[in-house]
């Protein structure tokens, strides 16, 4: 693993883990899983969700390592360096 992204700590817990607060206040329930951000703990869906919201995140703020945050799943991506770790 190269990407000095993932091997920082990343402190921030997710600051929801039921649902995609991005998808609900435009309405919609068609996510299929959850990201949340190893920076400030924003929450959003994956990119196989309709909406995308954990990259959109990125793109927004920078905050360059969103986590799995799925039950059982432990894995980290960096968007910067597209490297999962």
């Amino acid at each position: 693993m190269s990407c000095q992204h993932l091997a920082e700590p990343g402190a921030a817990e997710p600051k929801t883990t039921g649902e995609c607060p991005d998808c609900v206040t435009v309405g919609n329930a068609d996510w299929v899983h959850l990201r949340g951000c190893l920076t400030c703990g924003h929450v959003g869906c994956c990119d196989s969700s309709p909406l995308q919201h954990a990259t959109k995140h990125f793109e927004s703020t920078g905050h360059p390592v969103m986590r799995s945050i799925e039950p059982g799943e432990a894995w980290r991506w960096c968007f910067v360096d597209e490297e999962i770790g």
